[in-house]
């Protein structure tokens, strides 16, 4: 028998989906199971800042907690959750083990949003100036990450290059992995190519990557290809600009650093096309499936499209060599037949993998059958079991000794 339907999320920050797609993704997550008559309580211990989506209009409980303090243990006891859900493997490190000791019947649902480990190897080859291999996974942060996915009863996957990255090189089985990318459709009007203009790149400035791609927009792409059209405009939006990212605004060469969007959508469709030569990363890129949604081409690079079209045509081109990915992104910009084309890619794309309908009901499913046959499900991940019987072990006393010490 199922036990009640109480969720209780750990956030790593307060959910800002119209700031980046991770938040977006959360949002998501709790719809589904809102949809499944699920009472969810939302807890964190950032502060709840002036973007954050105002979720008791959901009827959903939110909760500021605290680190290292006993708190947590009163709150979860009492709360006494079926499903708790770690935003990120960060928070399952600093709360896991009190879930594991206030609520152990709990099914423990860790969403990974990208594979940590994956960007960070990347960005430091990209740092370096060399190309990346395998070996730069093996690292302290994929010593904690894999920890935290073979600790928790499944771990929620978007990209199927990253489970197999998981599988083949971490050696995690299968049945602690299951694919749920974003949701998105098309939307239902947007402009034609004849009234659209300029080119735009849109994200989080929170989000290293994002700032690495439009430093490198700013001092590669764009120089050569504002020579080749310099009536047209580089527009970038994004939430959190830092100053080193204001201090890119270049009006002469029409390279306008714009800030905070009001409306995503609404800069991205009245675009012609979205640039994104992202040259590290991990996971989906939700700038990207948000083109696909306004109808908006787009070039990128092979890390940014990496897991989001399968063997479909790209909403765009894929370019990785600089000259390239600015002769795509002008023959892109000028030709309308190839525009209109690239633009039905995309919505092919969307059709196919990301509409919700082809997930809801399976996620639910496969919910309700890791609750019914949790103690078999966690006797054939015995690893994780150690893992955690450990944490807990190595953990729990120094946490108590930093909470006696900001006692005093």
């Amino acid at each position: 028998m199922l036990k009640s339907k109480t969720l209780l999320i750990i956030g790593f920050v307060w959910p800002e989906p119209k700031s980046s797609a991770a938040g977006s993704r959360i949002m998501q997550l709790i719809e589904l199971f809102l949809t499944d008559s699920y009472e969810i309580t939302f807890s964190c211990t950032a502060q709840n800042l002036e973007f954050s989506e105002d979720l008791s209009v959901l009827g959903i409980t939110s909760k500021t907690i605290e680190l290292n303090s006993s708190t947590f243990d009163d709150f979860v006891k009492e709360l006494n959750p079926s499903i708790v859900l770690f935003d990120r493997f960060m928070v399952e490190e600093q709360f896991g083990w009190r879930v594991s000791e206030s609520c152990p019947d709990a099914l423990r649902i860790l969403d990974t949003e990208d594979l940590h480990c994956l960007r960070n190897a990347r960005q430091l080859a990209v740092k370096e100036d060399r190309e990346f291999t395998l070996d730069d996974l093996f690292s302290d942060v994929a010593k904690r990450e894999i920890a935290s996915i073979l600790r928790c009863d499944v771990s929620l996957m978007v990209s199927e290059f990253e489970m197999e990255l998981l599988q083949n090189q971490f050696k995690i089985s299968k049945e602690l992995l299951y694919y749920l990318p974003i949701f998105a459709k098309k939307l239902d009007e947007f402009p034609t190519y004849s009234d659209r203009n300029d080119f735009v790149f849109i994200g989080n400035f929170l989000h290293e990557p994002n700032w690495d791609c439009v430093k490198h927009l700013s001092e590669v792409i764009w120089p050569i290809l504002h020579l080749q059209l310099p009536e047209s405009k580089m527009l970038i939006y994004g939430a959190y600009p830092s100053q080193k990212v204001l201090q890119l605004h270049q009006p002469k060469q029409n390279f306008y650093i714009k800030g905070r969007a009001e409306d995503a959508f609404e800069v991205v469709k009245n675009a012609k096309v979205v640039l994104a030569p992202i040259r590290f990363g991990a996971g989906i890129k939700g700038k990207l499936i948000e083109a696909m949604q306004c109808g908006t081409p787009s070039v990128t690079s092979s890390i940014g499209s990496e897991a989001m079209h399968e063997n479909m045509e790209w909403n765009g081109f894929v370019r990785d060599n600089p000259s390239e990915f600015v002769d795509m992104s002008v023959s892109l910009y000028q030709d309308e037949k190839v525009w209109n084309k690239c633009q039905e890619n995309g919505f092919k794309i969307l059709e196919k993998r990301y509409e919700k309908s082809l997930f809801e009901d399976d996620f639910i499913m496969e919910v309700n059958s890791l609750l019914e046959n949790l103690k078999q499900h966690r006797n054939a991940n015995f690893i994780g079991s150690i893992l955690r019987h450990h944490l807990l072990s190595s953990t729990k006393y120094m946490s108590k000794w930093i909470e006696e010490k900001n006692k005093k």
